[in-house]
């Protein structure tokens, strides 16, 4: 494997230029993100004084905005770089949660709301960018993984933090948590500031300029098949927030501490083990394709598990120590298939209009997260299991788009490592008396 510029190598792998501080500023912004998306109606209800129901339409209205603003974003990582706008993101958002406590008004709430709610939903289309902009091969599912492992990490721990605060001083301090958001968004800028992109690969000799816009993404089927296939597999990530909470107290009649219960579980799991699973599936040389089918295949058993489940309905006792052992799979799943996804997805992407690209497959998310909340509902009004039943077929759905679509997708895409450079390594090791795995 060919290290890049300023990186070392551990055990085989590429270290980015500026990872810790890459990696260190993202667990900030996490800690800042978790401080107010628990409480969000009632953190800004008290920031700014105005009443539930108002706080609540701007937040939906900006939240549309800002869905309508992604592609904008991609425009804007092609043609300024991501660490670029990165940095304007993270600017953007310190400098909203240090207004609001002075938007004590509807349209000035309204005003700051709107442009901190554009940084906040680009911010995973130029933060996936950044990724693919300071890393190649593996160093991309390296990171993919220890930024997940990082955002539940730091979320948790802002939730705590700010719960622990409103204990000792009461609603009063969500103030002073508006201006501590602000302050981890700036020294988290400051941190991933730090991080230096690697130089772009040279075009081939016989290679043209490619066509720009969002016309080129139109027009490649396999990237748009992934992203169809994302979709799919996004609806299963919103199963936990959405449809579990509602599954448990409806269907299953069982107490609603057993929703924290999960969270809890698939927070720790996700921040604990996320790292190691993924590093794991990494050195065992699988292909992102397959690896991120194998994750919507233990996504597909989750949601059957709770279908077994809502059929037997078993005492309050096998139901619990039922779904902890399902929410393991589920999240299990979730550390194998979001790394891999991730990190195929960016490297399936142009490097010059790799932002449009990126935009593109985002919104497979942003349209599973709008769509789940009414979807689920509606199935769950029908029988308690057929939301399940959609979600198992989805599952499986994606993992087969995803098998097919291996064929179609560019080679650095679908493999970490190529082939004869992953081969090389291997033999590497080998000579060295280490595992082969390690290098792979």
């Amino acid at each position: 494997m060919a290290v890049f510029r300023g990186e070392t190598s551990t055990a085989g792998e590429a270290k980015v230029a500026g990872e810790r501080s890459l990696l260190l500023g993202i667990g900030v912004s996490a800690i800042g993100i978790g401080m107010y998306v628990p409480f969000s109606l009632v953190f800004f209800h008290h920031v700014t004084g105005l009443s539930f129901t108002l706080v609540g339409l701007v937040m939906t209205v900006t939240g549309v905005a800002g869905l309508a603003f992604m592609p904008l974003a991609g425009s804007a990582v092609d043609r300024f770089g991501a660490k670029r706008v990165n940095l304007v993101l993270y600017g953007i958002r310190a400098l909203g949660f240090a207004l609001y406590p002075f938007a004590g008004s509807l349209p000035a709430f309204a005003a700051v709301a709107l442009v901190t709610a554009l940084a906040d939903r680009s911010f995973s289309v130029v933060q996936q960018s950044l990724i693919g902009e300071v890393a190649r091969g593996a160093a991309r599912d390296r990171l993919q993984a220890s930024t997940r492992a990082l955002q539940n990490a730091g979320m948790g721990a802002g939730a705590l933090l700010v719960s622990g605060v409103l204990a000792l001083w009461g609603t009063g301090a969500f103030t002073c948590t508006a201006w501590a958001n602000s302050l981890a968004f700036a020294l988290a800028g400051l941190l991933v500031g730090r991080a230096r992109p690697v130089p772009a690969e040279p075009a081939g000799p016989c290679a043209g300029r490619p066509a720009a816009g969002y016309r080129m993404v139109l027009r490649d089927r396999p990237f748009l098949g992934l992203t169809a296939a994302n979709f799919l597999t996004a609806l299963g990530y919103s199963a936990l927030s959405v449809l579990f909470p509602l599954y448990l107290s409806t269907w299953l009649a069982a107490p609603d501490s057993l929703t924290g219960a999960a969270f809890t579980l698939n927070t720790a799991l996700c921040a604990g083990v996320g790292v190691l699973v993924a590093g794991r599936v990494r050195r065992s040389g699988a292909r992102r394709t397959r690896s991120a089918a194998l994750g919507a295949l233990l996504f597909a058993a989750a949601f059957a598990g709770q279908i077994v489940l809502g059929t037997l309905r078993p005492g309050q006792s096998a139901t619990l120590a039922a779904l902890l052992v399902i929410v393991v799979v589920y999240t299990l799943g979730e550390l194998v298939h979001s790394p891999s996804g991730g990190a195929l997805s960016v490297s399936a992407a142009p490097e010059p209009v790799r932002g449009r690209y990126l935009a593109t497959y985002q919104l497979s998310y942003s349209l599973a997260t709008a769509l789940a909340p009414s979807l689920f509902t509606a199935l769950l009004a029908v029988d308690g299991r057929l939301p399940w039943a959609v979600l198992t077929a989805a599952a499986l759905g994606a993992a087969l788009a995803l098998l097919r679509l291996e064929r179609h997708l560019p080679a650095e895409a679908v493999h970490a490592e190529p082939p004869a450079a992953a081969a090389a390594a291997a033999a590497a090791a080998t000579a060295a008396g280490r595992p082969a795995t390690a290098a792979a």
